[in-house]
Formats: C-alpha cells, sequence, structure tokens
C-alpha cells in the first residue's frame, strides 16, 4: 500500500479525520479534503501522534461547487496522475418534521450527501477506468435502511446514496473498480450537532409537531451513552480498502444488523408499532 493515493471527503471532523489517519499508518498518501483548510488543526494533531503527518495532504474542496470540484481533480491528476482509493464521507444530518422543512432544505440535504458523492466521484471514475483498478467507499448510514420520523432529509439522501451506490458497482465491476457501502449505527461524531438546526422550527412551542419531536429527541438522548467509539468504523474502512473482493455492504455499530434484519423480516405493521413503542414509552 505504500505508493497507494487515497480520498477522503469530509475530513476536518469525525468519521473523515478517523478515517484519514488510519489509512495514513496502513502507508497510503492521504488527500485530505475538506471545505474550510483552517480547520485542518486537528487532523493534523492527531496524525502527529502517530508520525503520520507527513502521509497526509490537506486541500481545499467544496463538493457542492462544480469549480472547486474541477479544481481538485487537476490538482490531483497533475500532482499524483491515479487515484487507488475514493471515500466519500462528507455530509451533515438535516432533520425536523416535513410539513416544517422547506424545500431548499432537502436540496442543500441533497446538494451534499447525494449530488457532492456523485460528482466527486465521476471526477475520478475515468481515471479509475483507465487503471484497470481502484475501490471506491461511500459513507451511508442505517439510515440508508431503515427510515425514522423527524429525520427525513438525511435519511432520504442516504436511501439515494444506497440506490446510487448498488447501480455504481454493477456499472463499474467489467472495469475493476470496487464499490462498497459502509453503513454505519450511532457512533460519537458531530454529524448531528451540524445539521440539527433545521429541527429548531419543530421544537418550537407554536409548532404542531413540537410534542412528537420532544420525544424523538428524548429517544435519541435516552441511546447516547450506547454510542459507538468511532475509530471502529475507521479502522473498518481501512480494512475493507485492502480487500481484493470486498462485499456491497458492511453494516457497522451496535444492533445495526438485527435493526436491518427486523425491519426487513417484520410486516410494516408490526414495524410500526415497534417504533412508535419506543418513541412513546414513559
Amino acid at each position: 500500500m505504500k505508493n497507494n493515493i487515497a480520498i477522503v471527503t469530509g475530513t476536518s471532523s469525525g468519521f473523515g479525520l478517523l478515517i484519514t489517519v488510519e489509512l495514513a499508518k496502513k502507508g497510503y498518501t492521504v488527500i485530505a479534503a475538506m471545505r474550510n483548510i483552517s480547520r485542518s488543526s486537528e487532523l493534523l494533531q492527531e496524525a502527529r501522534k502517530y508520525g503520520v503527518e507527513s502521509k497526509i495532504i490537506v486541500h481545499e474542496l467544496d463538493v457542492t461547487n462544480e469549480q472547486s470540484i474541477l479544481l481538485f481533480q487537476l490538482r490531483i491528476l497533475d500532482d499524483f496522475g491515479r487515484v487507488d482509493l475514493l471515500i466519500n464521507n462528507a455530509g451533515y444530518a438535516g432533520a425536523g418534521f416535513v410539513e416544517e422543512i422547506s424545500m431548499e432544505e432537502y436540496r442543500q440535504q441533497f446538494e451534499t450527501n447525494v449530488f457532492g458523492v456523485i460528482a466527486v466521484t465521476k471526477a475520478f471514475l475515468p481515471m479509475m477506468r483507465k487503471q484497470g483498478q481502484g475501490c471506491i467507499i461511500n459513507i451511508s448510514s442505517i439510515s440508508g435502511k431503515v427510515g425514522f420520523p423527524g429525520l427525513s432529509p438525511y435519511i432520504a439522501s442516504k436511501y439515494a446514496v444506497e440506490g446510487w451506490s448498488e447501480s455504481l458497482r454493477l456499472e463499474m465491476q467489467p472495469f475493476g473498480v470496487k464499490v462498497v457501502l459502509v453503513e454505519p449505527g450511532s457512533y460519537k461524531t458531530n454529524i448531528w450537532s451540524s445539521g440539527k438546526q433545521v429541527a429548531v422550527e419543530s421544537l418550537q412551542s407554536h409548532s404542531a409537531y413540537q410534542h412528537y419531536m420532544s420525544r424523538i429527541e428524548n429517544y435519541l438522548a435516552r441511546g447516547e451513552k450506547n454510542f459507538g467509539n468511532p475509530q471502529e468504523v475507521a479502522t473498518k474502512i481501512a480494512g475493507i480498502a485492502g480487500m481484493d473482493n470486498p462485499e456491497m455492504r458492511y453494516p457497522i455499530g451496535r444492533g445495526v444488523r438485527t435493526t436491518i434484519l427486523i425491519k426487513n423480516l417484520l410486516p410494516w405493521k408490526f414495524w410500526e408499532k415497534l417504533v412508535n413503542r419506543q418513541l412513546f414509552r414513559k
């Protein structure tokens, strides 16, 4: 892996930061892409702990901006001429009830979580296809497999990434390019704090959904003590990157596989009763 080139998006914090460091420890040269490079200090500080700062190159990239993606693509082509691994991690979680979420908020969610993934991938697909090898890992979520009230912007975006990734995997198989989905459950990252302001309207006393949203907030808060260590996801992804024949999907996190299995097996009317029982229990 010593000469392999990896790109990771959304690296200023959370999964992206840890994935970058983990790949650098494995010998990759990692292009750490982030919208605001002034926020790179935490990443570089973590890299210094393991003596891998020299393996990490910070680049500015706004995945919602075509010009930013083009400049990034040209820079990578000029500097390296190849990409062996692309990890689409940049994203945030929008929340709130459908009636109270503006169309602009939905568009912003999809611009980052869906169209940003597609645009960055398209920038490097020709290179990987011509190489006859490469790996694209898209960071999805259990929310791409299981719907939940009050989180529709995020959940809809992850469902979209799931379906798109299936199509891309089938398209790229004849060319030796691997496409993988990683589906984390709840981990201690800042993804919710970066998007929860969308839910403010649903928590106001004048909102018809205030009581319902409060129940959801309480449910999520009760589960925080069971949130996993995000390093687990970073370690898993570094392992997948080194596989010759990775699976399509990798659910990861406490209870994730069980939840997906139960949801798929139960008739919908029983599943929704189970969800409501969890949300409205005293």
